[in-house]
């Protein structure tokens, strides 16, 4: 429901500081739909879905990648048995988000607190086994091999570092269950500084420990050796175990956020009605049954996949790009336009204005960092998916497509079989 005036007339307070739009609400897609109709709301929506369920394919892949150091028959993550334990993980945690969210949420929380205490740790030792002369020798490079030039470097990190902040717009996504509209932007502040102050505290310590060259050459999760190489032995146990309950937790959140992402589009119906449905329990089921199928399918595409860890990883990244763009790119129409700035001072739309602008200019950027490759990558999941924006408009009697729109859709096509015939040709690689 739209924020309304009091009875003076006069907007609230947390309402007239800033232009946001409090009266949107079903997650980060919603901003592309207002902004740019509804064809392209959807693909946002599809493309933040995708998004997560390959994210959580490349968390049961993270998992088995450390359990193997207890049961080597799991191998790289893409053995017949890491499939099949993964298969009963994914159907064990439906069943679990089945039960309701409100039980999901509640060990999400447990699991929460269990991750965050060993990365404590590790914060902590590594601090106190800082290393001055270490930290200044990586910080200068010397001596540490062509690591590229300082674009390629920005460039590749940028990537990473995106994919390690998918999730900060959880609580849009997940707005429905707030008791306050507030508390959406404030949680996705918290959210954001949080995950800003752990990613640098476990990041910029480590190069007070070992050389860069020593860190490069050290199995991922880095965590392990780096921990290893300062309390012994037992630091590999500690960290493999900690990695191990972070991606099972972070499964978890991710199937109630991928869940919600077809649930509420199908509910403002840009999908269709079938993925609306509900179970007594509240939960969007059929929306979750048709994430747990694609989760199932993406895990049985590594058996034939070559490097499917990082190829999941990347098309995570490259699809959270579409919503995060199209979002960045409405605050900036929102600014540049005027639209819900009247009771807005000027300096303020200014300042925001200018903000959305550089967020746009970032994830076009983010863009060609990931590379042509992935772009069409995520169309191959794009075009197919016009199919259900098909089914929804056909079902409510709506008109299929604007001009633009068709124009856009055609243009997602034919990359999607661009995308196809270049994977069948080889000069697309997995």
């Amino acid at each position: 429901m739209a924020p309304t005036p009091s009875a003076s007339g006069a907007w609230p307070r947390w309402r007239a500081a800033t232009s946001c739009r409090y009266d949107l609400d079903s997650g980060v897609f919603i901003y592309a739909k207002a902004g740019f109709g509804d064809y392209v709301g959807f693909n946002s929506a599809i493309g933040f879905w995708a998004s997560a369920v390959c994210g959580n394919a490349f968390y049961w892949g993270v998992h088995h990648r450390d359990t193997r150091r207890f049961f080597p028959a799991f191998g790289d993550g893409a053995t017949v048995l890491a499939v099949a334990v993964s298969t009963i993980g994914v159907w064990l945690f439906h069943y679990l988000v089945a039960r309701g969210v409100h039980d999901a949420a509640v060990i999400n929380r447990i699991v929460t607190v269990l991750k965050i205490l060993p990365i404590l740790v590790f914060i902590v030792v590594l601090f106190v086994a800082f290393d001055a002369g270490v930290f200044s020798a990586n910080w200068i490079a010397t001596g540490c091999g062509d690591l590229g030039s300082l674009h390629e470097q920005v460039r590749n990190t940028t990537i990473i570092t995106t994919f390690v902040f998918i999730g900060i717009e959880g609580a849009s996504v997940c707005s429905r269950y707030a008791r306050r509209r507030q508390d959406v932007g404030r949680a996705t502040v918290l959210g954001f500084l949080s995950v800003l102050s752990i990613f640098a505290l476990v990041t910029l310590p480590r190069y007070a420990v070992l050389p860069q060259p020593e860190i490069a050459g050290t199995r991922q999760p880095s965590m392990i050796g780096l921990f290893e190489s300062v309390v012994g032995g037992w630091g590999r146990w500690f960290v493999r175990a900690a990695v191990i309950v972070s991606a099972l937790g972070a499964y978890l959140a991710w199937t109630l956020m991928a869940a919600e992402a077809m649930y509420i589009p199908a509910r403002n119906e840009d999908l269709p009605a079938f993925l609306a449905k509900e179970n007594d329990k509240k939960t969007p089921i059929t929306a979750l049954v048709v994430t747990s199928l694609a989760i199932q399918g993406l895990l049985a595409a590594t058996l034939v996949l070559t490097d499917a860890l990082n190829l999941m990883l990347d098309l995570s990244t490259g699809l959270a790009l579409i919503p995060y763009f199209l979002a960045a790119a409405y605050a900036l129409k929102l600014g540049l336009t005027g639209e819900s700035y009247e009771n807005v001072d000027a300096r303020t739309r200014r300042k925001e204005t200018i903000f959305a602008g550089i967020a746009t200019a970032y994830t076009v950027f983010l863009f060609e960092a990931a590379g042509l490759k992935f772009l069409l990558l995520c169309t191959v999941i794009l075009a197919p998916a016009t199919l259900l924006y098909v089914k929804a408009r056909s079902e409510r009697g709506r008109r299929l497509f604007a001009v633009t729109e068709m124009a856009l859709g055609v243009l997602i096509v034919a990359a999607g079989i661009t995308g196809v015939v270049g994977l069948w040709a080889g000069f697309i690689t997995l």
